[in-house]
C-alpha cells in the first residue's frame, strides 16, 4: 500500500508528510525542497493541505508564498 503524501506550508517552509502526521522534511529554499523529494522519491500525485492556499498563516508575506517555493522546488528537479 502506498502511503499518501501531504504537502503542508510549514513556519515559512514547506513540510513533507509521508501518512498523516509523519513530517519527514521541511525545507525554506526551493534546493532544499527539491533535495527532499529526491532524497524521499516522492513523485507524482500529492496532497496538498489548506495552509498552501493560505501560506500568510504560516509565514509567508502573501497567501501563493508557499505554492511558489513548491513549483520552484519542482522545476529544479525538471
Amino acid at each position: 500500500m502506498t502511503e499518501t503524501i501531504f504537502i503542508d506550508a510549514d513556519k515559512g517552509g514547506v513540510a513533507i508528510f509521508k501518512g498523516a502526521g509523519n513530517k519527514v522534511a521541511r525545507a525554506t529554499t526551493a534546493k532544499t525542497l527539491a533535495y527532499a523529494l529526491d532524497t524521499h522519491n516522492i513523485f507524482g500525485e500529492v496532497m496538498f493541505c489548506s495552509t498552501m492556499d493560505f501560506a500568510t498563516e504560516e509565514g509567508f508575506a502573501t497567501n501563493d508564498g508557499a505554492r511558489n517555493l513548491w513549483d520552484a522546488a519542482v522545476a529544479l528537479r525538471n
